[in-house]
Formats: C-alpha cells, sequence, structure tokens
C-alpha cells in the first residue's frame, strides 16, 4: 500500500480527508455554484454518501481525494487529488478537483492538481492519470490543458457529454 504523507505546496496543504473534514466536504460538494456544470448534482445526503467512499478508498489504498487547505487561513478550500478508477479495461488514477467557489480566481485548482500529479507519477507510476471533463466545463477544461494533459476519448460519461483528458 502507498503511503501518503501530506503535501506542501507554495500556498496549499494537501492532506489525507478525516472525519471532521465531512461538513466541509459535503458543503463543497453540494453547493448549487460549484455543480453548474453538472447534470445530477449531489445533495447534501448523497454528498455525505461520497466523503464516506472517499474515506473507504483512503483506509484501502492509503491515498486518494484529499482535503485542500488554504495555508495562510487553515480554512478547507477544495476537495482534490487522485482516486484509483477503472475504464475501458484500464487500471487508471482520476484526477479530480472540486473548490469553494470563494476560492476560484487564485489557480488553486492548478497548484493542487499539479502537485498530485506529480505525486502519482512518482509514487503509482504503472496508473496512469485521466481527468474526465464535461464539455460545457470550460473552466476544468482549461485546468486540464495548463497542466500538459491531451483529450484522447470523447463520449458520454456520467450523464453527460465529457472529454477525457491524459498526459
Amino acid at each position: 500500500m502507498t503511503k501518503f504523507h501530506a503535501i506542501h505546496t507554495e500556498r496549499l496543504i494537501l492532506r489525507p480527508l478525516r472525519q471532521d473534514d465531512r461538513a466541509d466536504v459535503v458543503e463543497i460538494q453540494s453547493a448549487p455554484e460549484t455543480n453548474q456544470y453538472n447534470n445530477d448534482p449531489p445533495d447534501a445526503e448523497q454528498a455525505g454518501k461520497q466523503f464516506e467512499y472517499w474515506l473507504s478508498h483512503w483506509a484501502e489504498h492509503g491515498y486518494g481525494y484529499f482535503a485542500v487547505v488554504e495555508a495562510a487561513t487553515g480554512e478547507v478550500v477544495g476537495v482534490g487529488g487522485v482516486q484509483s478508477k477503472e475504464m475501458h479495461d484500464e487500471k487508471l488514477l482520476n484526477l479530480y478537483y472540486r473548490f469553494r467557489a470563494s476560492s476560484w480566481g487564485k489557480g488553486y485548482a492548478t497548484e493542487m492538481a499539479e502537485a498530485a500529479v506529480e505525486w502519482a507519477e512518482r509514487e503509482v507510476p504503472e496508473r496512469p492519470v485521466v481527468i474526465s471533463v464535461a464539455l460545457i466545463n470550460k473552466p476544468s477544461r482549461r485546468v486540464a490543458e495548463k497542466l500538459g494533459f491531451t483529450p484522447y476519448r470523447e463520449e458520454d460519461y456520467q450523464g453527460q457529454r465529457s472529454t477525457h483528458y491524459r498526459r
């Protein structure tokens, strides 16, 4: 099992999720503004179930989506990282990011994602990192492209027309 230690970037701390992050994560995951490109946004109950699944992924694999903490304030401003996934008979790592609207426009998604991808390529090199983004989600597509990911497949995914990116 891979052992994850917190990652410190210039402005962020990326650390394992823990039970006391539940309220922050549920708020971020179920907020209408963070789901504007999601045609089936989770409500608080569904976001709570996502959170429990993410904790179980940590317990099983020793890594997963983490709490993204603003170093200057200690506030959980987002959720992101990589998690194991199988898609089209290939074992992959899914790169995910979602941030509070109040933290948008600061470059946090790119900063977090660069650190997560660097960690994944070093610690779990046998699994390629992919990003799946709804076609209508231009901000997330820009993050994927800034990270050097390129589109490799377009399909209906989780109820929306999406592009899958990889490096």
